[in-house]
């Protein structure tokens, strides 16, 4: 097949929703650089942008064929995570009590990112062959414990919020799978079950603090866990319906709005360009469910489906809690605006993803 035939096979409608996404995360992250004057973030993400995009077609002409029929390399890619999570603990860099992101050459490297593709990867090989055996509870325990070793290290990092996506990536490969009530109604309490001794005997008080702050984030601790939160909802309250122009935000402006470029960067876009901006930045995340979603149901093989179906469930919830989080609906726990949020490993990997999934489209289409 030519590149060209390749090329008009692609989903454009999802490539096109993802660039404009992309820029709607640019044009937030330029506005914030504007009150210190400093803008190699921007300058940086936007190098992220261009070598995402050539990942992204190169990943597309790559037959997916390769690594749906050897079983090994799927393996060797989830143990090189494991690897690069235990890592961490030993070479990263120790920021604020915490070591997470790897610094290399003054770019920083979080292994997270591709921990949550190879997980797609490696339950969607697993489940392709097995979904039929479903009933027998020994595949979701093995499917569970592929989740719950990389699971495992990231909470000791501790990064609690990226634990809950790769928990969410693996129950929607197996909703989609074809779990039985029973089995899911097993799995809800033995969750529950988890959770009670985790708060008793692993949850530190910082983290109990932000669960605190999901029932009642001013009344807690309005001036700590809750200021945040509490700036973030008077970003996008005062936002309106058209918003206050771009670098015209005074809670971003003037340092009341913390970490704008990331972890709020929701409400950089509410209060600067108001409910309309928002409405379309959600649209546009709709769009892109939707694409994704088509080439699932679309897809020929087990494989492409579920792997379509756990990145679906992957961006969807990253989007969810950041928004949640902006709104002041859920704890603040450090998830990025997929696609939005600065940080280049986050853009990569999400649009190496992509790749894959548009190379699933043209091989089956």
């Amino acid at each position: 097949m030519s590149i060209l035939n390749q090329l008009r096979k692609m989903d454009w409608v999802l490539i096109i929703a993802s660039i404009i996404l992309v820029a709607f995360g640019l044009v937030a992250i330029y506005s914030t650089s504007l009150r210190g004057g400093d803008f190699s973030n921007l300058y940086k993400q936007i190098g992220f942008f261009v070598l995402s995009l050539v990942l992204m077609f190169s990943v597309s002409f790559i037959d997916n064929r390769t690594i749906r029929e050897n079983p090994a390399i799927i393996l060797s890619l989830y143990f090189l995570c494991i690897l690069s999570l235990i890592g961490v603990f030993f070479f990263a860099p120790e920021i604020r009590g915490i070591r997470s992101w790897y610094d290399i050459g003054g770019f920083s490297f979080n292994p997270i990112e591709p921990t949550k593709i190879i997980l797609i990867l490696i339950l969607a090989k697993y489940f392709s062959k097995r979904h039929v055996e479903l009933y027998r509870i020994r595949h979701i325990v093995l499917s569970g414990i592929y989740a719950l070793i990389p699971a495992a290290l990231i909470f000791m990092q501790p990064e609690f919020g990226s634990v809950m996506i790769l928990g969410a990536i693996w129950i929607g490969i197996l909703l989609v799978s074809g779990i039985r009530v029973r089995d899911f109604l097993l799995l809800c309490l033995v969750f529950a079950i988890v959770f009670s001794l985790s708060w008793t005997f692993i949850l530190k008080d910082y983290q109990k603090n932000r669960i605190f702050n999901f029932v009642a984030p001013n009344a807690s601790d309005p001036l700590g866990e809750g200021w945040s939160q509490s700036q973030a909802q008077i970003s996008i309250g005062s936002g309106g319906l058209l918003g206050k122009g771009i670098g015209q935000g005074s809670q971003t402006q003037y340092g009341f709005l913390p970490e704008p470029q990331t972890d709020f960067i929701f409400s950089v876009v509410g209060e600067e360009t108001g409910l309309i901006g928002t409405t379309v930045l959600l649209s546009l995340f709709g769009i892109l469910f939707w694409r994704i979603l088509k080439i699932a149901l679309d897809a020929n093989s087990n494989f492409s489906r579920l792997f379509a179906t756990g990145l679906a469930f992957s961006i969807f919830f990253q989007m969810i809690i950041n928004a949640g989080m902006n709104l002041g609906l859920l704890p603040v726990i450090g998830i990025p605006l997929p696609l939005v949020s600065y940080g280049g490993s986050n853009l990569l990997f999400t649009f190496i993803a992509l790749g894959i999934l548009q190379n699933m489209k043209i091989t089956e289409s």
